[in-house]
């Protein structure tokens, strides 16, 4: 089940319903951290007891069948749903490895053990601590709160002062708190779905490629890898785009926690003391109230002294609000409401002199107080001038920079960015800049490209369409999610449609040459996401729909041809699915359940004559350039009597025969045939998965495993793409890294450690 996102300006409010729904992060992280701890336990299991090896590996396997990953939102990508059902196809493989008593790998511990230790100490560990400091911040501002309101002001004016000053402090510290853990446990949430799976990928494809017990399982296990390994990076570079945003928030809401409201949210709620006569005396309860301005209701909470326990609600109709006079009562901060069903007045206590305001302004008091509107930095228009300086960055791109390798990723001097800005937007002589001029170099052009993208008053694809398209990337149904988009798009106004496609054209012609750019459109979209649509709300829930905006800039690149011929046609629309109760669900990759499959018969002969003949065929089946297809098994094989194999086809008896010739040096094949390692230099990870080609093989030979350190890694690591802050200090910031050369990377054995 997905937990909803925890919003930053619930921590300032600190409502009961922001504590329950905290609550089931904490419970789910202690489920996850419980779960790593019983995966690394039974991992060194199976490293430590060879003997034992059959049975640690179905407890592991088990292990990994039992848990389920929990999400953030309503909806999961492609790659989050094979991150999602990836540990329930690697139990079934696993048990599939204990029939075959296949060997241990050395490295084990170094690729299953250490990553998911660090993972649990470094980040559920620290996410313990945020938990701990929260509460104790928490107790020390609640008790002192309930102190500072009982104190009389009849006391000296110094010593209120002092008072006041105390709870602010503890207040703000409070504050600060909250909104760490609150980032912290829901970092945690997202990123535990590749930092806990890719230990157990690495783990699971040493294990398969060093043993040459399991030729059919590693051949079988090789495409899947991939296909996952593309997934991982993806939500890696998706997590990452949203990350920053999410600081771009927190920092925003530290500066004014009140200023981010969602939409059906009441206009002001908080705590509040009301004063209850008796016979025997006054009291103050404490009541978290609700006030929704248009139809004038209060909804009034009564609470116990410690936040989070709910006794019962009280609706009332408000009439008028009246300051309460200083002198007329011994409290401070104190104001009457009078309200349709209880006679009388009733007197309520704010938390402090500007929290009585605000509760004033909003109950339309005596002394309602305007807040002027936050200043927004300078935005640009999409006019001529605008289409003027794309068309001529698009022009320097694809003349001196498209086979620049992270074009678009490289990070721009900022003081260059802001000259060349300055310099074409100067209104004396706009547009009068020489962009092929040496003067400015590409980092600096594609940069200052996306800045006027970012800064536009209104993003490319508008804020009108933006739940539309978010939606339609959301669909299960791959056909209509590009036929919604492609209808979407002719919604666009005219010169938003213009420069739409102007952009789109040029990031296909980049992406032709991803062989020397490394530019994917998958890396497209994590770049243009962001920069191409926005949501016009700042919150947590819209940032972790990113990720689909990633998606529909990437199905614009690749389906540009069939989204640009022209509108789509009304009978050729695919029918509107219907709503969705349940969460989606999408048929995964899939390893565990395939047909045997026919392998041919290598002679030594045949291997030396052609190099064309070693691309073409491995020792791990022939290589193709269509999508893998899903893969159906209906049991396991039998097991193996007096060393025979029972029901296994003569042809792949002849594979282990081949084998056998190759340990005796009879056959010695090329590097890019001993382990089918995939090493292609631009893989692409396509959003309708049914489209995907298969990469091609390569890699080290056996002989050479483990690589050596000239072999890991062949592209220099790059600074990332930069992004435009929104505050006006910075223009750009960090993009992800590219998903080809990190392939290539965990293909060769190593593990990401980002």
């Amino acid at each position: 089940m997905g937990h909803p996102p925890l919003e930053f300006s619930d921590c300032y409010l600190d409502s009961p319903d922001f504590r329950e729904r905290l609550k089931c992060y904490e419970i789910e992280l202690e489920r996850t951290n419980k779960f790593i701890k019983e995966l690394i336990k039974d991992g060194n299991a199976l490293i430590a007891a060879i003997r034992s090896y059959s049975s640690a590996v179905q407890k592991f396997s088990q292990t990994l069948q039992s848990f389920q990953f929990d999400f953030i939102g309503d909806t999961l990508t492609d790659d989050e749903i094979n991150i999602a059902e990836s540990f329930k196809e690697f139990a079934e493989l696993l048990q599939e490895v204990e029939l075959e008593r296949s060997m241990m790998v050395q490295n084990a511990s170094d690729l299953l053990i250490k990553p998911l230790e660090n993972f649990r100490k470094e980040q559920i560990g620290f996410t313990k601590e945020r938990k701990k400091k929260f509460e104790k911040d928490g107790e020390k501002f609640y008790s002192m709160l309930d102190r500072h309101l009982h104190l009389s002001s009849k006391k000296k004016e110094s010593q209120l002062q002092e008072a006041d000053l105390q709870v602010d402090k503890e207040r703000h510290n409070f504050f600060e708190s909250s909104l760490e853990y609150v980032y912290q446990i829901q970092e945690v949430q997202e990123s535990k779905k590749f930092s806990i799976v890719e230990p157990v990928l690495a783990f699971l494809h040493s294990l398969f490629t060093y043993n040459n017990l399991t030729v059919e399982l590693t051949q079988d296990f090789l495409p899947y890898k991939q296909q996952l390994q593309l997934s991982l990076q993806n939500t890696r570079n998706h997590f990452s785009s949203t990350r920053e945003e999410l600081e771009d928030l927190k920092k925003r809401m530290k500066e004014a926690p009140l200023t981010c409201k969602l939409p059906g949210q009441p206009t002001i709620e908080g705590y509040l003391y009301t004063q209850e006569k008796w016979a025997l005396g006054i009291s103050w309860v404490k009541y978290y109230c609700q006030y929704e301005k248009e139809a004038k209701t209060l909804r009034m909470t009564p609470m116990d002294q410690k936040p989070g326990a709910k006794q019962g609600t009280l609706d009332l109709t408000l009439k008028s609000c009246v300051r309460r006079k200083t002198d007329s009562i011994d409290k401070r901060f104190c104001f009457d409401i009078e309200t349709n069903e209880r006679s009388g007045t009733i007197t309520l206590q704010a938390l402090s002199e500007a929290n009585r305001r605000l509760w004033m302004e909003a109950m339309d008091g005596k002394e309602p107080i305007y807040h002027s509107p936050i200043t927004k930095q300078e935005e640009m228009e999409l006019n001529e001038v605008g289409f003027k300086f794309v068309r001529k960055c698009i022009n320097a791109v694809e003349t001196k920079g498209i086979s620049t390798e992270g074009v678009y990723r490289t990070v721009g001097s900022n003081i260059q960015v802001q000259k060349l800005l300055n310099a074409f937007f100067d209104p004396k002589c706009p547009g009068d800049v020489d962009l092929q001029s040496s003067e400015w170099d590409i980092k600096t052009i594609t940069s200052s490209l996306k800045f006027y993208l970012r800064n536009l008053s209104e993003p490319v694809m508008t804020y009108k369409l933006h739940k539309e398209l978010v939606l339609a990337a959301k669909s299960e149904n791959l056909d209509y999610r590009l036929g919604a988009i492609h209808a979407l798009v002719y919604k666009l106004p005219d010169k938003n449609r213009e420069m739409l496609e102007l952009l789109i054209r040029h990031l296909v012609n980049v992406c032709e040459h991803s062989r020397e750019n490394l530019m994917s459109p998958s890396n497209m979209g994590v770049i243009f996401g962001p920069t191409l649509m926005r949501a016009q709300e700042d919150t947590v829930a819209a940032m972790m729909n990113i990720k689909f905006q990633n998606i529909v800039v990437e199905i614009l690149i690749e389906h540009f041809g069939k989204i640009y011929s022209g509108p789509p046609e009304d009978n050729a629309a695919p029918p509107v699915p219907p709503p969705r109760v349940a969460a989606r669900r999408h048929k995964p990759i899939t390893i565990s359940k395939r047909p045997l499959r026919e392998r041919p018969v290598f002679f030594g002969a045949s291997v030396e004559e052609s190099g064309a003949d070693q691309l073409s065929q491995t020792p791990n089946g022939s290589v193709t350039t269509e999508a893998p297809r899903p893969l159906l098994r209906s049991r396991l094989p039998a097991p193996r009597l007096g060393g025979e194999e029972l029901g296994r086809p003569p042809a792949e008896l002849e594979v282990g025969k081949l084998v056998a010739r190759l340990q005796d040096g009879g056959v010695k094949l090329s590097g890019k045939a001993a382990n089918g390692v995939m090493n292609s230099p631009a893989l692409q990870t396509s959003t309708l998965h049914a489209r995907r080609p298969a990469p091609r093989p390569g890699g080290c030979s056996r002989d050479e495993w483990p690589p050596g350190p000239s072999s890991l890694r062949q592209h220099p690591e790059e600074p990332a793409v930069l992004r435009h802050h929104k505050a006006g200090s910075q223009v750009m910031r960090a993009e992800t890294k590219d998903s080809a050369t990190i392939s290539a990377q965990l293909d060769q054995g190593d593990v990401l450690c980002l």
